[in-house]
Order: C-alpha cells, then sequence, then structure tokens
C-alpha cells in the first residue's frame, strides 16, 4: 500500500475528522497513525466493535462526554523507583480511571440486546477494574482536586493559622499604636521572602528595632521585621516547612501504592485507549449517517462485487453528488468515459476511499445494500504528477507511478488509473494502455479506468472481462448530470465545453469540419447508445413498479384469503353455539314429555304433542342449517365481491359434483353449484365456501371417495400457530412451506411474536429462512436469539401489528 495512495485518496484529511472525534488526546494521535488493516479477520472484528458502539450512539443513552486526561506520560513515571505524582498528576490520573470506568458502563448497558453486541461485551468485560486505584487517588484528592482535610494535615494548618493570628495581632499592634503609627509610610504591612515587614520611614530607623530586608530605590522606606515578629516567622516557616513535607511523604506513599497495581493501569489504559479509537470511529459513522459495507448475506463478511448505492464522497460535503456504481459478475475492470468535469475523477476517488473507510473500521455515507470486497491493497494514480526538480515530465510521472502499481498489485487489489494513455502520442499511449490492462487483468485485479482515448472504448467491448461506462452529460444545459450510466461509452464533448467558455465558434465550427473529414461517426453512435440506455433504464423502472404492484395485489389477495378463513371460523362457531342452545332446549323439552308420559297413560294428546315436537325440532333445525350456510356465501361474495376476476377458460371440466382440491392448502371438496361469474361453490365436509376457478384443481382419481371430508380438528389446526416452530431435519423448500403456513396462521390468529429453530450447521437453513422472512410483507423484524436461548441456531420472527 502506497502513502502516496493515502494523500491521492484524501485518506489523511478523513482520518483526521475521525481523529476530532475523541475525548483523549494519546487516542486521538493513535487514529492519526493508523492505518487501513488488511488482514481480514482482524478488520471484521473492528468493524462489529464499531457497529456495536454505533448502536450504543444511536439507542439515545446519554453519552459520557467529558474529556480523558493524557496520562501517558504518568504511567511511565510509575515505573520509575522512588517517583512521586504532584497533585495534579494525581488529580488527572484519578479522572482518567473514573471516567473510563463511566465509558465502561456505558457501553454495558445494554449487555442482553443480543449477539451483535457480543464482541464489544467481551473485550469490555475483559478489561480490569480501575476504581480500586481510583480510590487510592480521591482517598487523599476530593473531587476537585484539592488535598483533602486528613487528620495528619489538620493539626499542622491549625497550628499555622494561631500562629499567623498572633503574628498578624503583632503587626497590628504596631500599625494601630499611637507611638509607632507616625513612624511607617503604610499602615499595610507587606511580605519579603515570605515574611511579614512593616514599611517604616528611614528617619526613624533606630525607633523600631528588626531585622531590616530591603531598602526602597528612593531611600526613603526600610522594610523592617520587628524582633518579636522574627519570631512568630520563624515558626509559621517551621510549621509550613513541616506541612509540606508531610503532604510529600502521603503523596509517595500513595504513589508507591497505585505503582504496585501498575501492570492493572496500563490494561487499563491500553483498553480504554481500544475503546476511545473504537469510539471515534463510530461517532464519525453516526454523524455522517453511514451504513457499513457489507457482504452478499448482508453480514459483516465480504462481497466478491462492487456495489455502490447512492455514495456521496465524504469529503465533498453538501457539494457532493450521490454516485451509483456497480462490478459484479466476471467483470474485473470497468473503463470509465465522457467530459471533462462530469466527475470520473471524482468517481474513482469515492470509489477509492470507500475500500479505506470499509478497512478503517468506519460505515460509508451510503444508502444501505452498498457492498466491497476485502482488498490487500489499493493502488491509485490520479491527477499530473509532473516534477521539474526530477527531471520527470508528466508522462514519466505516470509510467514510474503505474510500473510500481503492477509490480505490487495481487488478484485482490483495487487498481484506480485516472486519464491512462494521456500525456503522449494518442495511438501509442492508447496501445500502451491496453497492454497495461491486459497485465493488470492477467493478475485479475479489479481496475478502473477512466481515460478520452478512443480506441480504450472498443477496448471495453471487445473484452469479456471489461465493460464501459459514462458520466451522463446533459445535452440541453451542456452540463454534467455526475450520474455513471454502466455499458455506455461517453462523449469527451470537449467541442461543447470549449465552446461553452468562450471559444469562439468560427473555431468550433473549424474544429468539427475536421472531424467530419476524418469520418468520425462514433459520436452519434454513442449518443444513439446513450438514447437506447435511457430508454432501457426507463423500462426497467417501469418494471419494478409494475413487480411492486403485483407484489402488493398478491399480499393483499392472501390477507383476503385469511380474513375470510377467520370469518368463516367465528360463523362456524356460532352456528354450533345456536345449535348447542337449541340442543339444549330440546332436550329438556323432550325430558319433560317423557316424564308425562311416564307419569300417565298414553293419550292421543300427547302422541301427537310428541309428535309436533319432533317436526317443530326438524324444522328449526333445517331453518339453521340453512341460515348458516347462506350466511356464509353472502360472506364469501362480499369479500370475493368486485375484487378477484375470472381468469380465462377452465383448466379441466367443472360442473357440481365434481371431485376437486380447493384453495391455497388444496382442500379436499365437491363442487356444489356454480356461483357467480367466475367463481364455484364447493363443498368441503359441513361448510361450503366459494373459490375462483383458477383456485380449483382437479382431484386424482386414486384419491376419488363418495364425500371428500375434512375433520374439523384439521380445519382448526390449519390455522393454529406455533410458538416455536422447529425446521431442523427439513429440506429447504419443506421448511419453507412450513413457515409460510406459520406466517399465515400467526397472521389469522392474531399471534405478534414466534420463534424457528433451524440449528446452526452449514448455515443453508438459516440463510434461506432469513431470506425468505426478509420477502414477506407480514414480518415487522427478524434477529438471533440471545446465546442462552440458542443464539445463531434460532430465529425471533416480529409480526405487523
Amino acid at each position: 500500500m502506497h502513502e502516496k495512495t493515502l494523500k491521492l485518496l484524501e485518506f489523511d484529511i478523513l482520518r483526521q475528522r475521525v481523529a476530532q472525534g475523541a475525548r483523549n488526546a494519546e487516542a486521538a494521535r493513535r487514529i492519526l497513525q493508523d492505518l487501513p488493516l488488511w488482514d481480514p479477520q482482524e478488520l471484521g472484528t473492528l468493524k462489529r466493535l464499531v457497529a456495536a458502539v454505533w448502536d450504543r450512539l444511536a439507542s439515545g443513552d446519554p453519552e459520557p462526554q467529558e474529556p480523558l486526561p493524557d496520562i501517558s506520560l504518568l504511567v511511565t513515571k510509575l515505573g520509575v523507583a522512588g517517583s512521586s505524582l504532584s497533585l495534579e498528576e494525581a488529580y488527572a490520573l484519578g479522572v482518567f480511571i473514573d471516567r473510563g470506568e463511566a465509558l465502561k458502563q456505558w457501553l454495558l448497558a445494554r449487555a442482553s440486546q443480543g449477539a451483535e453486541q457480543q464482541p464489544l461485551q467481551s473485550l469490555v468485560q475483559a478489561l480490569p477494574d480501575g476504581s480500586p486505584l481510583s480510590r487510592e487517588v480521591f482517598r487523599v484528592l476530593d473531587n476537585t482536586g484539592k488535598i483533602r482535610d486528613l487528620p495528619v494535615l489538620r493539626e499542622i494548618r491549625q497550628r499555622i493559622g494561631a500562629l499567623t493570628r498572633e503574628r498578624e495581632a503583632l503587626i497590628t499592634r504596631y500599625v494601630q499604636a499611637e507611638d509607632t503609627r507616625y513612624m511607617l509610610q503604610s499602615s499595610v504591612p507587606s511580605q519579603r521572602d515570605g515574611r511579614m515587614v512593616l514599611a517604616v520611614k528611614a528617619k526613624f530607623r533606630g525607633r523600631i528595632r528588626g531585622i531590616v530586608h530591603e531598602v526602597s530605590a528612593t531611600g526613603q522606606t526600610l522594610f523592617i521585621e520587628p524582633g518579636d515578629v522574627v519570631e512568630k516567622n520563624n515558626e509559621l516557616f517551621m510549621e509550613t516547612q513541616r506541612l509540606e513535607g508531610e503532604i510529600r511523604r502521603i503523596f509517595r506513599e500513595m504513589t508507591a501504592r497505585i505503582a504496585l497495581q501498575r501492570q492493572v493501569l496500563e490494561a487499563f489504559h491500553e483498553g480504554i485507549l481500544r475503546l476511545e479509537t473504537i469510539r471515534a470511529r463510530a461517532r464519525y459513522s453516526w454523524e455522517t449517517q453511514g451504513h457499513f459495507a457489507q457482504g452478499e448475506d448482508g453480514a459483516f463478511g465480504w462481497s466478491q462485487s462492487i456495489r455502490l448505492k447512492q455514495a456521496r464522497h465524504p469529503l465533498l460535503g453538501s457539494h457532493g453528488v450521490s454516485i451509483d456504481f456497480v462490478l459484479e459478475g466476471l467483470t474485473r475492470g470497468v473503463i470509465i468515459t465522457g467530459p471533462n468535469t462530469g466527475g470520473k475523477t471524482v468517481s474513482l476517488k469515492t470509489l477509492g476511499l470507500f475500500v479505506l473507510m470499509n478497512q478503517f473500521g468506519l460505515a460509508l455515507p451510503a444508502a444501505p445494500g452498498t457492498l466491497l470486497p476485502f482488498c490487500d491493497g489499493v493502488y491509485a494514480d490520479i491527477g499530473d504528477e509532473q516534477s521539474l526538480s526530477r527531471s520527470l515530465s508528466t508522462f514519466s510521472a505516470h509510467m514510474s507511478t503505474i510500473a510500481a502499481i503492477i509490480a505490487h498489485s495481487t488478484e485482490q487489489s483495487l487498481v484506480l488509473l485516472d486519464e491512462l494513455g494521456s500525456g503522449t502520442d494518442p495511438e501509442e499511449g492508447s496501445a500502451l494502455a491496453m497492454a497495461i490492462l491486459d497485465h493488470l487483468m492477467e493478475k485479475r485485479a479489479r481496475i478502473i479506468v477512466t481515460t478520452h482515448q478512443g480506441s480504450l472504448k472498443h477496448y471495453g467491448y471487445t473484452q469479456e472481462q471489461v465493460e464501459n461506462a459514462s458520466v451522463e452529460f446533459d445535452a440541453a444545459t451542456l452540463s454534467p448530470t455526475y450520474r455513471i450510466l454502466m455499458g455506455v461509452p461517453g462523449e469527451s464533448r470537449a467541442l461543447d465545453m470549449a465552446a461553452r467558455n468562450g471559444i469562439p465558434p468560427c473555431i468550433i465550427q473549424r474544429a468539427r469540419s475536421y472531424l467530419q473529414d476524418k469520418g468520425a461517426d462514433v459520436s452519434a453512435l454513442i449518443q444513439g447508445l446513450s438514447l437506447k440506455y435511457q430508454e432501457l433504464h426507463i423500462a426497467r423502472e417501469l418494471n419494478r413498479k409494475e413487480e411492486e404492484r403485483l407484489k402488493e395485489e398478491a399480499r393483499k389477495a392472501d390477507l383476503r384469503e385469511l380474513r375470510l378463513r377467520q370469518q368463516e371460523e367465528e360463523l362456524k362457531a356460532q352456528a354450533v353455539g345456536k345449535l348447542q342452545r337449541l340442543l339444549e332446549e330440546s332436550r329438556k323439552t323432550l325430558e319433560n314429555l317423557v316424564r308425562e308420559v311416564k307419569e300417565g297413560e298414553l293419550s292421543r294428546e300427547k302422541t301427537v304433542k310428541v309428535k309436533a315436537f319432533l317436526h317443530d325440532l326438524e324444522t328449526t333445525v333445517a331453518e339453521e342449517d340453512r341460515a348458516v350456510l347462506e350466511d356464509a356465501d353472502a360472506l364469501v361474495q362480499a369479500v370475493l365481491a368486485g375484487e378477484q376476476k375470472a381468469g380465462g377458460p377452465p383448466r379441466f371440466p367443472i360442473k357440481p359434483g365434481t371431485l376437486v382440491r380447493a384453495g391455497k392448502y388444496q382442500h379436499p371438496g365437491r363442487v356444489f353449484r356454480a356461483g357467480k361469474t367466475g367463481f364455484w361453490v364447493v363443498e368441503i365436509g359441513s361448510l361450503k365456501m366459494t373459490f375462483p376457478e383458477q383456485d380449483l384443481y382437479p382431484f386424482p382419481a386414486s384419491e376419488g371417495q363418495e364425500k371428500p371430508v375434512i375433520a374439523l380438528p384439521e380445519l382448526v389446526s390449519a390455522v393454529k400457530p406455533q410458538l416455536e416452530l422447529s425446521v431442523r431435519g427439513l429440506h429447504l423448500e419443506e421448511a419453507l412451506e412450513a413457515l409460510q403456513r406459520q406466517i399465515d396462521a400467526a397472521v389469522l390468529s392474531g399471534l405478534r411474536e414466534f420463534s424457528v429453530i433451524h440449528g446452526k450447521g452449514e448455515g443453508v437453513l438459516r440463510q434461506g429462512v432469513h431470506a425468505f422472512l426478509k420477502e414477506q410483507p407480514q414480518v415487522a423484524a427478524y434477529y438471533f436469539s440471545r446465546p442462552e436461548l440458542g443464539g445463531f441456531g434460532r430465529t425471533e420472527v416480529v409480526m405487523k401489528c
């Protein structure tokens, strides 16, 4: 990896912005020295850690914002025998430990959130506890950094206070006494070398006996320490020295106790700095609203393709234009052509910087779904490298850089070449450019090239692993749109750009005539291709919208079927309730009649009464049965009326009495009668349900029976979901069928959450289940279970309300 490439792609500027988010000066210095990681396992760990901290920032929990003091020199000092921390150093050490512990607690606040937080939780929990060291510091200092009023210091301070008051009383006597006051130049005493003195007029020198410490410049004032004050000053000096000595002793002993745990402090210090470098990366990613590049499986893996979606250069801010770029399949190289100022170089730099950001552990300012491969190096030749001091021309400088790229690039490298083949004779430059591309393609490096050479556009069409692309140009406004069109070469638009920038029209016209004389009709061909591409883009967009519409209609149809089944069950339950009440009442009536017959003789009146009861009972049951059927048929007609249309001629003869399998679950039944146009009423057990003709399937002859029935338990089980669905041991197709039935049942029964046990194994079932859940509109979210519940072998599914 060339340092030159980092500068060309402005990675150093981006790294400075990341470092600005660190709350510790040493962590910021480390970030400024860090390089992108070229080990895939180490990089995967870093990205997971940054993503976990990103989640904590996005959670809204208050983040510790206080800066962490730089204590790197203090840690080194503790390794020197007999050293002693100063008050400021000890306070910085205590603050670092306390704020480091606060950072740990903030990161551990959601330890139970799931497997995605596990790497971060393991890292934080592995750090030693720094609280004992902090207590050693704050046993001597208070929270403001001042020395506490310890008992051993309190007695000395009290003695100093008493001596100070006695000294002040002596001085006050000289200032206030009538016999000495007039001898003083000032009534305010002063200090010389820490000793209290009086400003005495020179002519009264002998009147106040004491030690002369200083004489004023004019000689008119003597600064005298009176004899009776000398003793107090001496005592104060001795007590002050005693206090300072005691403080030094306390700090030496505190430093010695901390030094005994120096290894713990070093581990804690190193761990907090690592966490802070991770937090700075996460904060930058969160503030720029980025998304992490992923692999095809959606995790933090690696893709074999490059796919940028709405990618914005992170250093351009609001001036940046989002771009889309794709390099996938067998394609290993892309040749981008188009006008100057159209965005070719910015696209190169954006892609290169995105790869460096990804391998620095950062989220990318792009839409979800951005894919990037793992690269073992990024090599770039961008811009003019002419050097007069080294006697290098532009072409020579480019060749020197490309020679180094050829020597170091591998199959996993990304090579970015700007204006390949320029700076020399166009024919020779083009031939050399194609030979360079051939060599890099043989090494299977990923190559992105920008050029104005027409022969390279042809090269892009003739090489299987190379694709043409262009930056779009609005011919009406003569301005670029900064969109990349894959599969279509672009025009340089040099004449249009020259005319726009003030070249006289006569010169432009003459230039066009030269082009016409050379038979350069390629421009018209490219314009035609561009128009075809735009038409294809519009057609694809219309097709995508139509697919979305059809998916939505299918979803609504599934929901209608589920609602119909639920309402049928409700009607059936109501009917069963009515029949049960009727049976209960009839049983009581019949019991009364039997008792009357037993108690007396059988008369004609009693016989008529029994016959009338049986007739009424038969009539009532028939009416109830007909009412239930009419209600069910009316419900079906109401739900389906106007929502589905008959579809084409029947696939097999259908008439009343035909045995069929009906609906999504192909329940066995018999056609009862024709419904409205395109619909048939099918008798399934004791129910009669209406189905569209396209939902009826022929009943195999080997399965034919007098009257297919479906038992009530089977019908109920079809809509009864499980709280825990196990698909272990099933083939993927069987597992997905079971999962589809579970989702339908959950929607029908109102089940909010359930789990799917798929096991770990080789991951086929897990990936298939996740891909299936991702496409289900009824599913609101899904995620792996907590480790104690199954971890990666079990998925929790949350349904939409």
